[in-house]
């Protein structure tokens, strides 16, 4: 099981976390180019995978004849695999594995439209369903692009390059986008990072609603995880990274204390994860050999017996 088209980031260590036994049962919810399946098929697990992009699972076709009933592939969102998994009837599962974000597989191919290093159809759909990119940049209002760049690329200048962006409608080609963009933000091809980076990123986010989906997920990962089960979360950013973050500060019982002056009034749910491990981060010599490895951080904590919290429980 190694022709893997490419290796995902920190897979030793978030394949290490889940503590595989053979015979377990584990979920890799973010199955892409199939790099954690395949280590985790090898570690002897049986493994459900998620991927709500068509392309995965066409791409899957030989490491499911080789894997035969170890492995069953699920084309649908991570965030609904409780729903998925029942109808599969699981009830629970061993570890969740999560590699957030987009994948390197997507972001190669042009056509698909997430990368503006090679010019492609301005699409970012991961599911390959809905509307593209070109069509909500096409015809959402100034405000509405220039909320989406602040909230999700965190742009500093959001508010020009949003004018640009509008100013110079329609787009077809990833291109054309980035050009538009470098224009606002002003472009010194000797840059390390190109301007662009952070309005591609953003508008990706938003259109497949990322951190939605992510949140849901980190929820349905409560739900199916056994008494002990294991979960493992890669994210590449500082939004998806906060996210799991609070969300594992939350479950793991690290609430807020009170003081004299806000004392706590109620206890809130008793808490789902223990164990929680102290963030991991890509060795240089993986970031040497995957540059896309730089921004990574790994989390990992094991479910307790408690009672998963309401959906969406957060109590900050």
């Amino acid at each position: 099981m190694t022709d893997a088209p490419h290796i995902p980031v920190l897979m030793v260590e978030a394949v290490a976390a889940l503590a595989i036994q053979p015979g377990e049962t584990h979920v890799d919810a973010t199955f892409g180019a199939g790099g954690y399946t395949r280590a985790m098929l090898a570690a002897g697990a049986r493994v459900i995978a998620f991927d709500r992009d068509p392309t995965a699972h066409a791409a899957a076709a030989g490491l499911q004849a080789e894997a035969g009933d170890r492995l069953i592939l699920i084309e649908a969102p991570f965030s609904g695999m409780a729903g998925e998994l029942a109808a599969r009837g699981v009830d629970t599962v061993d570890g969740v594995v999560m590699d957030i974000g987009v994948s390197s597989m997507q972001l190669d191919q042009a056509e698909r439209g997430f990368s503006f290093q090679n010019d492609g159809p301005l699409d970012m759909r991961m599911s390959r369903e809905g509307m593209t990119a070109a069509e909500w940049l096409n015809d959402a209002d100034e405000a509405a692009i220039a909320d989406v760049l602040d909230r999700y690329g965190e742009e500093p200048r959001h508010r020009r390059v949003a004018s640009f962006i509008v100013g110079n409608r329609p787009y077809a080609r990833t291109g054309e986008l980035a050009a538009v963009v470098r224009r606002a933000l002003g472009h010194r091809p000797h840059e390390k990072k190109d301007p662009a980076t952070r309005a591609f990123q953003a508008i990706r986010i938003h259109l497949n609603d990322e951190l939605g989906e992510l949140t849901a997920g980190l929820d349905a990962a409560e739900r199916v995880l056994r008494t002990g089960g294991r979960l493992s979360v890669v994210s590449f950013h500082s939004l998806e990274d906060r996210i799991v973050k609070r969300f594992l500060r939350e479950r793991g019982g690290a609430m807020p204390a009170g003081s004299r002056h806000r004392p706590v009034v109620v206890q809130g749910p008793a808490a789902t994860f223990a164990s929680i491990a102290r963030a991991v981060r890509p060795s240089e010599s993986e970031i040497t050999t995957n540059p896309r490895a730089r921004s990574a951080t790994l989390r990992a904590a094991v479910r307790t017996a408690a009672t998963p919290w309401p959906v969406n429980g957060s109590a900050t």
